[in-house]
């Protein structure tokens, strides 16, 4: 800031010493470009819900499932935001020699970039996005005999759309697929002894902003 002042007194003396309106308009130009302000970022909280399921031999084995989350995201720049947030679902197990009612529980803390291009006004947002999650998967207590606990990594691929009704009330509609790093928790119930298969989710999301 002293090193800005200083230069700032020699413009100045400069522009009095020539004396003419011209340099006169010049200076307030140059101190104008001293005044910084910076930019307030939008930020906002969302709750979301809808239904997905697992894909490769995860899916063979559990029905798709009901999810619910919460999000808080900001919007730095007009086409580039980022969410952090918590989703948790109820995937169904499907076979045979555990009882009904047996589920997977997911817990996932996820991260996620979001590249779009606001339209109508900046009323409409449609964007593509990737990230990074980690999910604990819970097997339900009748499931233990050949369903494991598991900590999986997840890569997120989004694609989705954003509708702003207001200023600070939002909308939108979301599919994701994922990606599952390390997955294990159904080995003891495949024949092949190994889980695979990835993650689609579709959501719906109500959101405000300030």
């Amino acid at each position: 800031m002293k090193f800005r002042s200083w230069m700032s007194g020699i413009a100045l003396m400069a522009f009095c010493t020539a004396g003419s309106a011209f340099a006169a308009v010049d200076a307030s130009k140059v101190g104008r470009g001293f005044d910084f302000q910076e930019n307030q970022v939008p930020v906002g909280v969302d709750v979301r819900g809808g239904v997905g399921g697992f894909t490769g031999n995860s899916g063979d084995l559990t029905k798709p499932g009901a999810l619910l989350g919460v999000t808080a995201d900001a919007q730095p720049w007009p086409s580039l935001g980022v969410e952090a947030g918590y989703e948790g679902q109820r995937m169904p197990i499907d076979d045979g020699r555990v009882g009904d009612g047996e589920a997977m529980w997911r817990h996932n803390l996820g991260i996620l970039a979001k590249a779009g291009a606001p339209l109508l006004q900046a009323k409409l947002y449609p964007y593509v996005g990737a990230g990074f999650g980690l999910s604990y998967l819970n097997a339900s207590e009748g499931a233990e005999g050949l369903y494991d606990n598991d900590f999986i990594g997840e890569v997120p691929l989004a694609a989705g759309v954003d509708y702003r009704f207001t200023r600070n009330v939002f909308a939108g509609a979301r599919a994701t697929y994922r990606a599952l790093i390390g997955t294990s928790f159904a080995n003891d119930a495949t024949v092949a002894g190994d889980t695979t298969g990835g993650l689609v989710n579709f959501n719906l999301t109500l959101g405000g902003s300030f």
